[in-house]
């Protein structure tokens, strides 16, 4: 651990250095509007693939995770097909991914096994491949659930669920370099009023700030839904809680009150915006966390998303690229619903549309004409019988409504269970070149 110590204090000169080089760069032109600042090569203009981290299903296909590749581009003779999927040959409850910051590669975790699947996305976009597994995770970090992955320059923050010791909800976030080599280790804070747990993780270079947000632990999410909500000791052991950390020294320096298991953080991408926001699970809020007038960061609710008492579930949210719209997707219900936030300390929902008979994750175009929703939560959280639907679905928005694109009926498919989504392009193949990729392993 003292090694790890002495590269954390080399790490955040390194980090403070590449932040303020980095601050100044513009989004402009990217694609999904939820990356890291960090990550470089960008899609410009039309996606041409969606991939989609599928959870595997006992006796569906070969039963194991993987991640799938449809083609999004409309033009493309294949559109809205599945043209491509590569197994990790087990199942260990596939979640969240996230690029590298150069986009060679996509990192995968399991929350149940703790395995991240790193996938060469640079050499074949249409085609990605698994070049290497870190099995190590709990042992080395004693964190488990690996969580999100945000890309940092040359490296990779990966934010736990859980901890090998005792499966609550206390953890932290490792630190890798791009070829899965552990760097440090990050404790979530346990004081000043934090609860040590974790979820997502949001950074603003500008404010050298990053966020935090925090959940359960694996005791909880790797549950049956419907025995947990009946426990009223294990419905306490979730997150009511946000950091913000010190981003050049990564060190946290004040802990949020956010109560109800605030999950996805979103910066506002307009330049010259300093806030965020979140929405919690089980109180169905919106918050949004700024600086005040005094440079001290502050966190308050702005919204409430439907009837709280009918627990809608709020789980993914996309913000547009200039800050001005939130689409959030409430599990339970199986809606998605857009807010307007012209004043952000006022949201107001102008849309909403059942879009499944449950629906999780939602992605979108950076140019904000295109959505992507998947539909799967938790493999014991996802409804049962006729309301287990499981598919990819994507839609035109042109502002007022969302028009039905295409569907992927992962089932049919026997695919799994569709959870996260990220995009691809053709373009990164001629902007990496072959012989530039293979040499980065």
């Amino acid at each position: 651990m003292r090694a790890i110590r002495v590269r954390e204090t080399f790490l955040g000169g390194i980090l403070g250095v590449l932040a303020l080089a980095l601050a100044a760069a513009s989004p402009a032109g990217a694609d999904e509007t939820c990356n890291s600042p960090y990550m470089g090569n960008l899609i410009k203009g039309q996606e041409d693939y969606l991939y989609v981290w599928a959870l595997g299903v006992k006796s569906m296909g070969d039963g194991a995770d993987k991640l799938v590749t449809i083609d999004v581009n409309p033009a493309s003779s294949r559109y809205g097909k599945v043209i491509h999927k590569v197994s990790v040959r087990g199942r260990g409850e596939a979640h969240h991914m996230g690029f590298t910051d150069d986009r060679r590669f996509l990192w995968a975790g399991g929350l149940d096994n703790s395995r991240i699947s790193i996938f060469d996305v640079g050499t074949d976009p249409a085609r990605p491949k698994l070049v290497q597994t870190i099995a190590d995770m709990p042992a080395k970090t004693g964190y488990v659930g690996p969580h999100t992955f945000y890309a940092m320059p040359g490296r990779m923050l990966v934010q736990g669920l859980s901890n090998a010791k005792d499966g609550g909800g206390v953890t932290g976030m490792a630190l890798y370099s791009n070829k899965g080599e552990l760097i440090a280790t990050y404790p979530m804070p346990a004081t000043g009023g934090g609860d040590g747990y974790g979820y997502d993780i949001a950074i603003n270079p500008q404010k050298n700030a990053l966020l935090t947000s925090s959940f359960t632990g694996r005791k909880n999410y790797m549950r049956n839904l419907g025995e947990l909500v009946k426990d009223a000791e294990a419905m306490k052991r979730f997150g009511n809680t946000m950091a913000v950390w010190d981003l050049k020294a990564m060190k946290p320096k004040k802990v949020l009150s956010v109560p109800g298991a605030p999950l996805e953080i979103r910066w506002s991408l307009k330049d010259g915006d300093t806030w965020a926001i979140t929405a919690t699970a089980l109180t169905s809020k919106l918050w949004l966390i700024k600086p005040d007038a005094s440079g001290e960061w502050q966190a308050k609710e702005v919204a409430v998303i439907d009837d709280p008492t009918k627990i809608p579930l709020p789980v993914d949210i996309s913000i547009n690229k200039d800050g001005t719209g939130l689409w959030v997707n409430t599990f339970m219900d199986g809606k998605t619903r857009y807010f307007d936030l012209s004043n952000p300390e006022q949201p107001r929902q102008t849309y909403e549309r059942v879009t499944g008979k449950q629906v999780n994750m939602i992605s979108q175009s950076w140019d904000g004409t295109r959505v992507y929703i998947a539909s799967s939560l938790l493999a014991n959280w996802d409804k049962a019988g006729a309301d287990d639907e499981q598919f990819v679905r994507g839609f035109h928005w042109d502002g007022k409504e969302l028009k039905p694109a295409f569907e992927v009926d992962f089932y049919k498919e026997k695919l799994g269970r569709a959870h996260h989504m990220k995009l691809g392009s053709k373009a990164m193949k001629s902007a990496y070149g072959l012989e530039r990729t293979a040499t980065l392993r």
